[in-house]
This record gives C-alpha cells, structure tokens and sequence, in this order.
C-alpha cells in the first residue's frame, strides 16, 4: 500500500506517544524496520520517542548545569556579552547585550512574557537561550559561519551548549536518513539539503502559579516551522502537552534516557501533509522549575519545496505549490514575531497578576 493510500485511514485520535529504540540501525534490514515505526508515528501522532540515541549523560548533565546557572542570574547579568571567538570580536564590541531581538539573526537571550504563540493568550512564560551552530574551534577560512553572541557568564557556557548542540545534530544525521526510508525516498535523499548548522534553544520554564484561564502558559499552543525537532526535557517535570484530533490534550512526559521528535510544518507540507505537525503547548503547574532543550532541524534556504511523488496519488492530489524553504519558514518566523511583540505590548499593561 502507498503513503497516500495509507494516509486514507489515519484519524490521528492518539492517547500515547509511541517509543521508538534507534540503537540498532547498521543493517538495511534494521534500518527498514526503523523506517516502518517512524512512518506509523509521523502519520498517526507526529510525536515519537526515541531511546539509545547516542547522546552522552555527561554531555547531558554539563548543558543542564549551565542552563541552570545562566538562567539563575540576575536580568541585567543574563543581558551582558561575554568574550567572543576570533570571528565574533568586532560583533561583541558593537553590541552590548545578547537580547534577542537587537539581534540581526535573532539569536541571544529572551526573557520572560517576551513572545506569545497563540494570539489567544497574554504571554509565554518562559525564558530562553538561542543559538545558530558554530563550531567548538571556529575555523578562520569557514565563510559559512554565523555569528552568535554568548553571556558573560557563568564560565563554560559557550562550550557545554555547543557539545550539546554537536550531539544533537548528530541524531538528526540519522534520524534524517530514516525519515527518507520511511517516505520511500532513498536513504541519501535530504542529505544535500538540510542545513549544516541547525538553530537550539535552551529553555527555562518557571512554575506556573497563576489561575488556569489566566492565559499565560508556558508557551502556548502551535506547531514548530521546519522540518523536525529534537526536544530534551528534563526528567520527572510534566508539562508539554500534544494535541489530537480530537481536541483532547495528551500529555508527553519526559522519559528518563529518551529524546522527543515532533514533525513540523515544512516537512508536513513536503509530505503533502501524510506526516502530521501536531500543536502542542507547555503547561509547567508541577511546582518546580524545568527545563528544556529542542533543535530544529531545517533545509538549506534554496531548497524548492513541493509535495513529493510518493505523497500524491490521484485520490491525494497536491494540495500545496512549489515554495521556497527559506521564503517559507521567514514568512512563518515573522507572523511570529509580530504576535510576540503584539503580545509583549499587551502583558506590559496588565502586569498587575489579574
């Protein structure tokens, strides 16, 4: 049967998020097999865990702590630049703080109730870190290079989110590859069209106290722009949430040893919609603080994007034009950014706690 007539009796009415073990992927047997699971969870949920993905508990454990320690800081603390590799010399000496948006790209520290997905709500309450990859030891003859800025402190900042990052990206390489198997594309087909350097957030979440229609939550309802994500939540903190089709909110608890990857809307469209970008929101009401660390996977900003020939069937027609991916996901990026300032203007006016 063909993904798009497979897609025909896929209702997405899901109560659980499937859990998908990657650690054995050196066979084309295994690698098919794999193939098969991600396809059932990326047309039935769009969410899926993975186990045995690779990434070090050290590596893991370095990144936590200093999230913890550069989000335990003071504002104004959080707001300073800190020394820059060889490329970033002449950027740092111009710009004295990393707030995120008197970045060109974007990148820096954004603070509490300072973006709002879901116009429906006052504000996100969550803080967070944002990167472009770069490399550990920036090579001086890389034109590619993007230009990040990092805080002041705490010391070893910079090097325990890029090992991280590094890791990371090394899941999405393989997950990448399955996905291709799992469309019916060969195993090679997204590698001359993914990004090299991804974008990472770190992410801290506050309890939440507030009452329930408050409309400030963690981040509020919305599916991620490109192609999949790769999300670390700290263990034992319930607090992110998918929805079904039935409008029922599932909850997708941190499991200790496991990854979460959630399929987002330009690979949704890429598969003429037969893989699922599914809302989700966070909600922390566990009283304590968490913490959390997604890497978007996107394609280079040429890539022309149109539903692929395995996802249209004359029962399935395309339902999208060509489009370019980088046109695309700036478009999504902007609507954005204009309801987080929208929003941010809002919550500065009712910060009396109603």
């Amino acid at each position: 049967m063909s993904l798009a007539e497979s897609a025909a009796s896929v209702n997405g009415a899901f109560d659980s998020i499937p859990i998908i073990d990657i650690g054995h992927a050196s066979t084309n047997e295994e690698r098919a097999a794999l193939a098969q699971q991600i396809k059932d969870a990326c047309m039935n949920v769009g969410f899926f865990y993975i186990r045995n993905h690779g990434i070090p508990e050290e590596t893991i454990d370095k990144v936590l702590s200093a999230m913890k320690a550069f989000f335990s800081l003071p504002l104004e603390r959080k707001m300073k630049v800190g020394p820059s590799p060889l490329h970033f010399v002449a950027l740092s000496l111009i710009q004295s703080k990393i707030y995120h948006k008197q970045s060109a790209r974007v990148r820096g520290y954004e603070p509490l109730l300072d973006s709002n997905v879901d116009p429906a709500n006052r504000g996100d309450l969550y803080e967070s870190f944002m990167i472009d990859g770069e490399e550990l030891v920036p090579k001086e003859d890389d034109s590619t290079i993007v230009e990040n800025l990092w805080p002041l402190e705490p010391a070893g900042f910079r090097e325990a989110f890029l090992s991280y990052y590094h890791a990371a990206l090394g899941v999405g390489q393989v997950l990448h590859r399955l996905f291709a198997l799992a469309l019916d594309l060969p195993e090679t087909f997204f590698d001359d069209k993914l990004n090299r350097y991804q974008t990472m957030r770190g992410l801290h979440y506050p309890p939440q106290t507030g009452p329930e229609d408050d409309r400030i939550i963690g981040i509020g309802a919305h599916s991620d722009f490109e192609c999949f994500t790769i999300l670390w939540q700290e263990p034992g903190v319930q607090a992110l949430q998918v929805l079904n089709s039935e409008k029922k909110w599932i909850n997708a608890p941190p499991i200790p040893g496991t990854l979460v990857i959630n399929i987002s809307d330009l690979l949704s469209r890429w598969t003429n919609d037969i893989f699922r970008s599914t809302v989700h929101r966070v909600i922390n009401r566990s009283g304590v603080h968490r913490y959390s660390i997604p890497l978007f996977f996107g394609t280079n900003t040429d890539v022309e994007v149109e539903p692929l020939p395995s996802c249209v069937s004359p029962e399935r027609p395309a339902k999208y034009e060509p489009i370019n991916a980088g046109e695309y996901v700036q478009q999504l990026v902007q609507e954005m950014r204009r309801q987080s300032f929208t929003a941010s203007d809002d919550a500065s006016r009712h910060d009396d706690g109603r």
